[in-house]
């Protein structure tokens, strides 16, 4: 919902509309932080993906997140790597694993999202997963999914069988 839609509705004038606003603000924010990352216990991608729905809802351009995590498979930290276009990211194996080592992770989990909503994975997401999945395997680093998320649904790399 933008400003400009809620103004060409009958009634309401600017000052209902910011309110309209901050409240859908206040309400995604709410919602993103009951529950920590480091709280949620990783069972599937399904859980990363119930997590990270909201935080890519209504994103424009794609972001490429990793999680970072133990030899419990306990998260250690999460962070957004790189932002991109609306259909690409630049990511670099280098800024995925420097973080890995940085927060002694022993295992980590790439996400990112699809702004069109399909989550059909281009080329290009085939080619990263390959390649991380080789520099993980180099470096002892344990490659465990790589998920991407659109509206509503997500594809897993392991789901699949490519990892």
């Amino acid at each position: 919902m933008t400003l400009k839609r809620l103004l060409k509705i009958k009634g309401i004038g600017i000052t209902k509309a910011c309110e309209i606003l901050a409240v859908i603000e206040l309400g995604n924010r709410i919602n993103v932080d009951i529950e920590n990352i480091s709280d949620i216990k990783i069972t599937s991608a399904e859980s990363i993906f119930n997590y990270y729905k909201n935080i890519f809802k209504d994103k424009k351009q794609e972001y490429f997140y990793c999680v970072y995590l133990d030899t419990k498979n306990k998260i250690i930290k999460d962070k957004m790597l790189f932002k991109g276009t609306i259909n690409e990211s630049l990511v670099h194996p280098r800024e995925v694993f420097r973080e890995a080592y940085l927060n002694s992770a022993s295992s980590l989990i790439a996400i990112h999202n699809h702004p069109s909503g399909i989550v059909t994975p281009s080329k290009n997401d085939i080619e990263l997963t390959k390649q991380l999945k080789s520099v993980a395997t180099i470096l002892g680093i344990r490659l465990l999914d790589h998920i991407i998320i659109g509206k509503n649904t997500y594809y897993s790399f392991l789901e699949n069988g490519i990892l």
